[in-house]
């Protein structure tokens, strides 16, 4: 099974990289987001990776943070939960992010993923708090983000215009979205408001 891959970043395409490590071509699914953090074409990258092995075919799945690898496997144990729908969940909602969502019992910010419904995001928040680490006093562990930086308040902003651009949203719709947005707040707070606003315009 493979489990990261560390190599020469040769293609970004739409939903997917191409990593060539050793002369061998890997094809990874991955994020917008995370295509974007792996750094510019021609470039050394590395990705933690998803082996995805199905019947009729094996799927590598590409992530940027140790966390993001095992909140994306934790996503796949629930029922109803398969690689594009954990993945749509992670482009909108960073591990950290998801575990204070779950702390919360946000229903909301969960139905803020395409395809997620109430019914859908009341189950999931069931059946993730038994897989995902959720502290009782509801207090989040502090991770770091794909960039290096430390995930806070600090790089809220920055997560939310990731999230954006994952959702296919354009730079403009973005840069609207998220003006004059509060700097101290979460990025969960911050990304429904840029969502409902993103909902009002349309």
């Amino acid at each position: 099974m493979i489990g990261s891959l560390r190599g020469r970043l040769l293609h970004r395409g739409a939903g997917e990289v191409l990593v060539e490590v050793s002369g061998v071509g890997y094809v990874v699914v991955v994020s917008p987001t995370t295509a974007v953090a792996l750094g510019e074409v021609g470039e050394e990258a590395f990705v933690w990776v998803h082996h995805h092995v199905r019947e009729d075919a094996e799927v590598l799945y590409g992530f940027t943070t140790r966390d993001e690898k095992v909140t994306f496997e934790a996503l796949l144990g629930a029922h109803g939960v398969g690689p594009a729908l954990a993945l749509a969940i992670l482009s909108v909602h960073a591990p950290p992010a998801l575990v204070r969502i779950l702390a919360d019992d946000d229903i909301a910010a969960l139905c803020l993923v395409p395809g997620v419904g109430k019914k859908t995001a009341a189950r999931l928040l069931v059946e993730l708090k038994s897989r995902l680490h959720v502290p009782d006093d509801g207090s989040v562990p502090v991770t770091v983000g794909a960039a290096g930086a430390v995930e806070g308040e600090t790089t809220a902003a920055r997560d939310v215009r990731e999230a954006l651009a994952g959702l296919g949203y354009s730079a403009d719709e973005i840069r609207t979205a998220t003006a004059e947005l509060d700097p101290e707040s979460d990025a969960g707070a911050l990304l429904r408001t840029a969502l409902e606003r993103l909902a009002g315009g349309r």
